[in-house]
């Protein structure tokens, strides 16, 4: 593609999974990159910090979009921005929902702010998540489906997504909402299933998996496949004003995932239901299945093979074991 070489490229959240990835993918298409990682005293960037691909074209600013005065700082002269930042842990917005609306809806009103001043932008890509849709009313999920928020955090999503396309139809913004279902692939944490899973696998401490509900199915993209999908929403003359499902088309569910991960690992163990792992019953979403024939519309098209990310996946958990604590629910 390389349509956005030499641009000048915004990457909020750059300190996330998918985030740290995107930064890596766009240094590749030889973007110009700023790279906003959350600010904390301990000079973490977070899983940017693992990258082994920032050069001298991107630079790494640490902030908080919280910060109205900030994000009208950092958008100046920003051609392309990619807005990740937000808290996403779903069984965390049960404990401190405040937070997820303060960064997830005012911190994306802040930033929109800022790049409205922007003369420069040419796309600003809003991400969303498959959770604003809740439980299927009808499957596959395409991006006409009923928004129905189940937790603090679906809702937080959804008030964002609104607020984006707001700036959309009052301001004439260049705006695109990608949706992505669930991703996985080297470097994701331990609050998401597939790391949990492996990890516990993994590890010699634990003689029995412990897991909430095994009937959940989800689909699950590799995240170089997700990133080359954000990056086609922001080339791509057709994507304003619009939301694009990111999906294979292909569900799992957290039971099967667990018997192809035992099956690449050699290893198996007993499962544990843990309770508290387990979200309130009218919370719960129990499939998400991606309709992606927009986004194929565009162009793309998920290139991995679910067995084959996850093996990528446990590759690198096994040479990074040592970044987890398997012992420990990460909410």
């Amino acid at each position: 593609m390389n349509k956005l070489k030499g641009k000048k490229v915004l990457v909020t959240g750059a300190d996330g999974f998918i985030g740290s990835h995107l930064v890596e993918s766009l240094i590749d298409e030889g973007a110009r990159v700023t790279a906003l990682v959350y600010y904390n005293s301990w000079e973490s960037l977070g899983l940017l910090g693992d990258s082994k691909k920032i050069n001298s074209e991107c630079e790494i600013v640490k902030g908080d979009v919280r910060d109205p005065h900030f994000c009208l700082e950092i958008s100046k002269d920003q051609e392309v921005v990619f807005h990740l930042a937000a808290i996403i842990a779903i069984p965390y917005s049960y404990v401190a929902p405040t937070s997820f609306f303060e960064t997830n809806v005012l911190g994306t009103v802040n930033l929109l702010e800022g790049s409205k001043r922007n003369s420069k932008l040419e796309k600003f890509v809003h991400t969303s998540t498959s959770e604003t849709y809740g439980t299927a009313l009808y499957s596959p999920m395409d991006e006409k489906h009923e928004l129905q928020a189940q937790s603090p955090y679906a809702a937080s999503k959804v008030g964002a997504d609104k607020a984006a396309m707001s700036y959309h139809m009052s301001f004439g913004m260049p705006i695109a909402i990608a949706r992505p279902f669930n991703n996985y692939g080297p470097r994701q944490s331990a609050r998401a299933v597939i790391p949990t899973i492996i990890t516990q696998l993994l590890s010699d401490k634990i003689e029995h998996i412990k897991l909430g509900s095994l009937d959940p199915i989800r689909d699950y993209t590799y995240v170089n496949d997700t990133t080359e999908a954000f990056i086609r929403v922001a080339a791509s003359d057709e994507t304003t004003g619009e939301i694009f499902n990111i999906g294979t088309g292909d569900g799992h569910s957290i039971g099967e995932i667990y018997k192809i991960l035992c099956e690449i690992t050699e290893i198996e163990k007993d499962v544990e239901l843990d309770k508290s792992r387990v979200r309130p019953e009218a919370s719960e979403v129990w499939k998400l299945l991606c309709d992606n024939t927009k986004i194929k519309g565009i162009g793309w098209n998920p290139k991995t093979d679910f067995k084959k990310g996850l093996e990528e996946t446990v590759k690198w958990l096994k040479s990074n074991i040592d970044k987890y604590r398997p012992e420990t629910y990460s909410i």
